[in-house]
């Protein structure tokens, strides 16, 4: 059943049309992907939906008790009110009766001495039964704490973004809506939370519309994608893999479509040169087919982003980190760290919001001072600084300035010079953009040109503060692909597990009390590590539950053989040993400062030791399963 209907919807700023009578409809219970190159006006459609913002022309349709929840990219909240004040604002009976329920309750704790305050909550309460709200009162605070905002009553006003985003997002999941928007839902949000968001989406029983750069989140969620691309709108079925596979179908269709149309273009204008007469009416059409067919415009494909610029020299000696120590307010955020970083070292950094990654990534760049310990910088080390807040994006220039004062011309990595007009073409900045002020662009644009800018300054130790935040995918995956190549080293904190699982090699993993566990590998092999570990628990918890229960209970008949039951006998012991010798080889490689030998044959002994304990793990499963 559709929902909502656009019929040729057209958006234009200024001079730039961000799309052109496009055409849709949004079903019931379709999960919804909108994507496409920064600047496409994928924002502008959602508030447009969401009726936040005005269309040129066009017109939408849908029944007249439809309810939009909108989250924005950026929700910020000025007023004075407590996180449950605010997600339950609402002139809905439900969400009124549930506000002044928690109301009379906080008022009731704050003075229980209080007669009316007694009464207050008692008819309080007998509306909640009326309306049977307890059951939803107790959803949305489920929604809240699985969100990480367990203080119901902390002010939002005086909340970080990224807490006042979870805000934003449990006050659009508690109201019921028939279309739920979400723009970049994953921003500011860390790995754990991301998670368990995406499990919750993907079982939505509504009609959901999203924009986001994570592309496993689009993979697991959506179940139909919507491409905004030069001004045209492309659906395609199923979610972000099919989406991939049907696109490039799409445009090698495209590509033969305009490649016979350019080939008989090519003949009609050769007769044309010939000097054939237009006299006759046969003739005549034939010159007015040949004008119509050069109006015609080519395929509508993005550009790509060309990132293949040069890099300075990188000596042996990058970065050495001695015992850093730092708090922040009576909260020890790191705590002794150690660590040598050598040349291609492709480092990623997660843990919860608020546990110290940035602050890591800044001791690291010599950018904040530990308390205690030192950090050393090689020589050579040529930094480059990525944040979160765009900084030294002067806005008041026009794109070319900003580009400029970096320099008028951009050596490339093979080679050779471009001017700086033709690096910004080469990053989705046409002529006529280059000269639209800064203050104009969409998030996502002014991230790409700062962006450009640091890559500008041929860094060769790029330290990327949550880079995929307002990127969108295909500019994700060309910086990926220079990532892959860049002959220097690379840190960063990202919650984008796409992201990590293409460029980290190992992880720095907070655990939120100032301690920082160290993984080789991929984001997606530390969650088998993590899976494993929880197994073991596990196990630990079975054996110590079978030795309290033996006394009690007859032998179970075991189906293992004598040989089985010797190595059942020692795999425990076996298992804890080889953990044991992992944790060694971490300190002993911590330890090893400058020794690269030393520290090559550790990395190789710590991989063949993972391979073994997972092979381990393995056969205790297979025997436990006999043991049953």
């Amino acid at each position: 059943m559709s929902l909502l209907q656009a019929e040729s919807i057209t958006k234009s700023y200024g001079e730039k049309t961000l799309f052109d009578e496009i055409s849709f409809s949004l079903e019931d219970k379709q999960r919804i992907g909108l994507i496409g190159v920064n600047g496409t006006g994928k924002s502008s459609l959602l508030k447009i939906l969401a009726g936040l913002e005005s269309m040129d022309s066009g017109k939408l349709y849908h029944a007249n008790q439809f309810h939009v929840e909108y989250l924005p990219q950026d929700p910020v909240f000025i007023e004075k009110k407590t996180i449950l004040e605010t997600v339950f604002d609402s002139d809905v009976p439900l969400f009124n009766t549930v506000r002044k329920y928690e109301e009379a309750l906080q008022t009731v704790m704050n003075h229980p001495e209080k007669e009316s305050a007694q009464e207050k909550l008692l008819q309080a309460q007998e509306d909640m039964d009326r309306l049977q709200a307890w059951d939803f009162s107790t959803q949305a605070k489920t929604i809240l704490t699985k969100l990480g905002l367990h203080d119901f009553e902390a002010k939002v006003n005086e909340l970080s973004g990224g807490q006042q985003k979870r805000v934003a997002l449990a006050k659009a999941f508690i109201n019921p809506a028939d279309l739920l928007i979400l723009d970049e839902p994953t921003n500011h949000i860390d790995n754990a939370t991301v998670e368990w968001l995406e499990q919750y989406l993907a079982s939505y029983s509504g009609t959901l519309l999203l924009v986001t750069h994570d592309r496993y989140f689009l993979n697991r969620v959506t179940n139909r994608i919507f491409e905004l691309d030069k001004g045209r709108l492309f659906e395609y079925d199923g979610n972000y893999a099919t989406f991939l596979e049907q696109k490039a179908l799409r445009e090698e269709r495209e590509a033969k479509e305009e490649d016979k149309h350019n080939k008989l273009l090519k003949s009609e204008l050769e007769w044309l040169k010939k000097g054939a007469k237009a006299r006759t009416t046969k003739q005549k059409a034939r010159k007015q087919r040949i004008e119509n067919m050069k109006e015609v415009p080519g395929r509508a494909t993005e550009g790509n982003v060309d990132m293949a610029l040069g890099a300075s020299r990188l000596g042996k000696k990058v970065i050495e980190a001695t015992d850093l120590t730092k708090t922040i307010n009576g909260r020890t955020l790191t705590d002794r760290f150690n660590y040598l970083v050598l040349p291609q070292d492709r480092i990623g950094i997660i843990g919860p919001n608020g546990s110290g990654k940035t602050t890591l990534l800044n001791m690291l760049a010599g950018r904040i001072a530990p308390d205690s310990g030192h950090v050393e910088i090689g020589v050579t080390v040529k930094p480059g600084f990525y944040t979160q807040q765009n900084e030294g994006l002067d806005e008041s220039l026009r794109v070319i300035e900003y580009i400029r004062e970096g320099g008028e011309e951009v050596r490339l990595r093979k080679g050779g010079t471009v001017s700086a007009s033709q690096m910004l073409e080469r990053f989705l900045f046409s002529p006529d953009m280059q000269w639209t002020y800064i203050s104009r662009l969409s998030g996502g644009e002014k991230r790409r040109l700062y962006l450009l800018r640091i890559l500008m300054e041929e860094p060769n130790v790029l330290f990327l503060d949550e880079p995929t935040n307002d990127l969108d995918v295909q500019t994700l995956a060309v910086l990926e692909d220079y990532l892959a190549d860049f002959p220097g080293a690379v840190i960063t904190v990202s919650h984008d597990r796409y992201f990590l699982d293409k460029i980290a090699e190992q992880l720095f993993v907070f655990d939120g009390t100032g301690k920082i566990n160290h993984y080789y590998g991929s984001y997606s092999d530390y969650l088998d590590v993590v899976k494993r570990e929880k197994e073991l628990e596990a196990l630990d918890k079975k054996q110590s539950s079978q030795k309290e229960d033996i006394v009690n209970e007859k032998p179970k008949q075991v189906k293992l053989s004598y040989k089985e039951k010797k190595e059942w006998e020692t795999i425990g012991d076996t298992i804890e040993k080889i953990e044991q010798r992992i944790e060694d080889v971490k300190n002993e490689i911590a330890e090893s400062g400058s020794d690269f030998a030393k520290v090559d044959e550790l990395y190789k002994e710590e991989q063949a030791l993972s391979m073994e304990l997972e092979e381990k793990i393995e056969r205790w499963s297979e025997l436990s399963e006999k043991m049953e």
